[in-house]
């Protein structure tokens, strides 16, 4: 049976993505960049997203664990773990080239027997918790744990790297504590005459706010949200970046009804007048927050039309006011658009007291994802 057409569907510009990843390169100048796409590049679908940042340039791929990083092995960048690995991970990391960290010397210990066993050089990045409390050699710990893990046969120990909890804040405090102490690190490692090819901390906040972390000793930035055209909703916006994502769906009904009628579960609106109400395909389950429920708007025929009730799994309702001549069928734009109605992923994680983030990873499975090239390459 031939697949009908989807009812919800999400356009990724990959022009306006090796557009974005250019001013990127622009702005760090001699820097690599490598490109996060965790998650499956937060649901916008690594192996497309992952080829067009080849094409662009990117030195290589940063992932959170061993079946991302296999899946991007065939496309022959390297490939970086970012976060931990599992015991029971190392063998097909090390068989395959994967980058690995080493957050604790018994997983240094665990790899160089691995390496040794398969008669392989594995390559490895140490990774110091400078202040985020999550992952890691603890500073004040690093200087030595790094210097013993150093002599473990079988490893490359090629890079090291930390991250921020706060780089979207411009000039915190916190966060220059965590350079300074990164940098400490690394003078006290040279003197003993270890050092790295590739040392890195700077996130996509950092690029933003914290031009030290691609000068020296740092050579390596990694970006994820940046690429897509998002912020943090606290930092500064020293890029001119352009969203690569549109949300679309469909008019499924249009219905003129009384004033009184109640609109929604929990019947949390009642039409004030008689009003031609529209249903569209799209609900929560598709990545429409909640939030929007009686306060945000799509756009029907570029015009917004405002949402009336609770936002359900399946279907939105919204009022069609504004384009009275709506017909079953027209397109509808959830997020995305043009001009002063723009919807963007920002006013969304606003208005769900979130982040642009929790936005992109909450489409749902069954929108289809459809990759275009609608912006130039080399649009700033």
């Amino acid at each position: 049976m031939k697949k009908l057409k989807s009812r919800v569907w999400l356009e990724i510009d990959l022009g306006r993505l090796r557009a974005n990843f250019a001013i990127i390169r622009r702005r760090i100048k001699s820097v690599s960049v490598l490109s996060v796409l965790k998650a499956n590049a937060y649901g916008l679908g690594a192996l497309p997203i992952a080829k067009a940042l080849s094409d662009a340039g990117t030195c290589g791929f940063g992932v959170a664990e061993i079946n991302e990083a296999l899946a991007l092995k065939p496309l022959g960048k390297p490939v970086q773990i970012l976060g931990a690995i599992l015991p029971e991970e190392i063998e097909a990391a090390v068989a395959n080239d994967i980058i690995i960290p080493v957050c604790d010397f018994r997983t240094a210990q665990l790899v160089g027997e691995c390496a040794m066993r398969l008669r392989k050089r594995a390559r490895c990045h140490f990774l110091v918790d400078t202040g985020m409390g999550r992952l890691g050699i603890c500073i004040e710990d690093a200087g030595k744990t790094i210097a013993e893990a150093a002599r473990i046969p079988g490893i490359a120990f090629d890079g090291i790297y930390s991250h921020f909890p706060n780089a979207y804040q411009p000039r915190c405090p916190y966060t220059l504590a965590q350079i300074a102490k990164f940098k400490k690190l690394l003078r006290g490692l040279a003197g003993k005459g270890i050092e790295f090819k590739t040392v890195h901390i700077a996130n996509s906040d950092a690029v933003n706010n914290y031009p030290e972390t691609f000068r020296p000793p740092f050579n390596m930035v990694r970006t994820g949200i940046n690429l897509h055209g998002n912020f943090d909703p606290e930092g500064q916006r020293a890029m001119r970046l352009g969203s690569i994502i549109r949300l679309k769906t469909r008019l499924a009904a249009a219905r003129r009804l009384p004033a009184g009628a109640c609109i929604g579960y929990g019947c949390t609106y009642r039409l004030p007048q008689e009003t031609l109400v529209g249903t569209i395909s799209a609900g929560y389950a598709d990545g429409l927050p909640l939030a929007l429920s009686n306060r945000g708007y799509v756009l029907i025929r570029g015009l917004p039309c405002h949402v009336l009730g609770r936002v359900s799994m399946d279907y939105t309702t919204v009022s069609l006011a504004q384009v009275p001549d709506a017909c079953i069928g027209d397109e509808v734009t959830c997020l995305g658009g043009d001009g002063k109605h723009e919807i963007t992923v920002d006013q969304w994680a606003r208005l769900k007291g979130t982040h642009a983030y929790d936005i992109i990873c909450s489409f749902g499975s069954r929108v289809e994802r459809k990759y275009i090239e609608q912006s130039p390459d080399d649009n700033a």
